[in-house]
């Protein structure tokens, strides 16, 4: 899933599946892949271990937020990762990407800007990690 030297993760313990959809945020630990589609954020712990990968046929409608990221499908949102970001051929982000380590194949595209951000460096990570939440709403009438 990372490559010959970085697996972290080959077994997935939370799957969205291609016919699945789920409206709300996904946070999860471990190993998640995701075939189907996301209508929220989707996020773990940044100090841990957790991985994702989204598919061809993936979609997430929101940011991401994970310490491992392999993207192969679409995100409409920032993606914060605090270890490494895989973003394979098909892989589209409509948002900013923050990374420690980036490997970028040929045809992945990037709308929006990359922030390279060293492991030392978790203020950045975390104010990325803040826009991922939705706006709250004062009132009705202001």
């Amino acid at each position: 899933m990372f490559g010959r030297k970085n697996r972290r993760h080959s077994v997935i313990d939370t799957l969205v599946g291609a016919n699945s959809s789920i409206n709300g945020d996904l946070f999860f630990s471990g190993g998640c892949h995701i075939d189907g589609t996301v209508n929220g954020s989707v996020s773990a712990d940044l100090d841990g271990n957790s991985a994702l990968s989204i598919s061809e046929d993936g979609n997430v409608e929101g940011g991401v937020k994970v310490p491992y990221v392999v993207l192969n499908g679409i995100v409409r949102g920032d993606v914060v990762a605090s270890r490494r970001v895989e973003l394979g051929p098909t892989a589209r982000v409509i948002g900013n990407v923050y990374y420690n380590l980036i490997e970028m194949a040929i045809g992945a595209e990037i709308n929006g800007k990359l922030v390279h951000q060293p492991e030392g460096q978790v203020p950045l990570l975390e104010q990325a990690a803040r826009s991922l939440r939705p706006p709250t709403k004062i009132g009705a009438g202001s």
